[in-house]
């Protein structure tokens, strides 16, 4: 029997890069015996995957439909990591596995979508929407609910994964999208091993001469490890490899991975320790600023995005993950742990 081909984009990347890190090593035969590819830019960093002995694709971009459709085409599975705001590279991928489906009938075909609960964040500042709900993945409404968030205010992210889930039942393919909350930790891929939150304050932090958050700092939000993630990420595989089939798919296959939970001013806190610990503030002293101050210094002044994903409410249970075997083995304390080892990370590079 030939084996199952996987294609991984985003490997450059902090989601990507750790997870195929963690495929190829991982003790698992049915893991071990994935033939695995890999979709990157054409620069630099692709010879490296080369000199690694894994199939390469190269596009110019993200834009670049046509070269993602035939990458596509030729492999069983996806693992999208590359991005989740991006619609149309999304959308190539999937319309690449339905060529592979009109070429190979037969083939057992599945593409993993990587995206974020700020999708179901609310916007306390500007109250522009309210949400105290805590989401399961194993409700049945997630995906109408995004529907109805999208209808109130499109967010390219949820935009991203409404196509996702309306391309695969278009072209015959199963999707299930891996919607993760903050995610902290130094990953194991080859070139960015660093998150995008946490990271962004502390440098926003040492520019201001002390870490900030936005209003009260009271959104809660919840959190899991990189490696934990991975972890997930092969499970879901394998299972679909396998043949259990035990993760939903299609308008159900929305998946959460949270492992715990926090406050926005609860990280500006552990920034705060992290920092005096490496010598970067005289104290742990905090400050409240306003969305508008905290987009224009964080994300550019784009205040929806500041707020979903700095600022908001978001809190979900990851229940499909654990039917199928997860076991997260990463807690409180190392998500404290992890500020300090972000922070030394991010002087290194400087």
């Amino acid at each position: 029997m030939a084996p199952t081909k996987v294609l991984i984009t985003g490997v450059t990347g902090y989601i990507g890069g750790s997870v195929l890190s963690s495929l190829l090593s991982s003790p698992n035969k049915a893991t071990r015996d994935l033939e695995i590819s890999v979709l990157t830019r054409n620069d630099d960093r692709a010879k490296s995957f080369v000199d690694a002995r894994l199939k390469v694709y190269t596009i110019k971009d993200l834009d670049d439909a046509a070269a993602i459709k035939i990458a596509a085409s030729e492999n069983d599975v996806v693992i999208h990591t590359a991005s989740g705001y991006h619609t149309a590279s999304a959308k190539a991928l999937i319309e690449g596995l339905g060529i592979r489906r009109k070429q190979k009938p037969d083939a057992e075909l599945y593409y993993i979508h990587t995206s974020g609960t700020s999708d179901l964040a609310d916007r306390p500042i500007t109250k522009t929407y309210a949400e105290t709900r805590t989401f399961s993945d194993k409700d049945s409404d997630i995906y109408e609910y995004l529907k109805k968030r999208e209808s109130l205010e499109a967010y390219a992210q949820r935009t991203t994964d409404l196509v996702v889930v309306e391309t695969g039942k278009k072209e015959g393919v199963p999707t299930t999208i891996i919607m993760s909350p903050t995610i902290y930790g130094v990953g194991s891929g080859k070139f960015n091993r660093l998150t995008i939150q946490y990271p962004l304050q502390m440098k926003a932090a040492v520019a201001a001469g002390r870490p900030e958050y936005v209003g009260d700092g009271a959104g809660v939000w919840d959190y899991v490890h990189i490696q934990d993630l991975v972890q997930l990420y092969e499970l879901v595989l394998l299972d679909w490899v396998q043949g259990r089939k035990a993760v939903p798919t299609g308008e159900r296959g929305i998946i959460f991975s949270a492992t715990g939970s926090f406050t926005w001013k609860e990280v500006a806190e552990g920034i705060a320790k992290a920092g005096v610990k490496l010598g970067q503030f005289a104290n742990t002293e905090t400050k409240s600023i306003s969305l508008e101050e905290a987009a224009k210094n964080w994300v550019g002044g784009d205040e929806q995005l500041c707020e979903l994903g700095f600022a908001s409410n978001s809190r979900t249970r990851a229940e499909v993950g654990k039917e199928i075997g997860w076991l997260p083995k990463k807690t409180r304390a190392d998500w404290e742990q992890s500020f300090y080892e972000e922070f030394e990370e991010i002087l290194k590079k400087d």
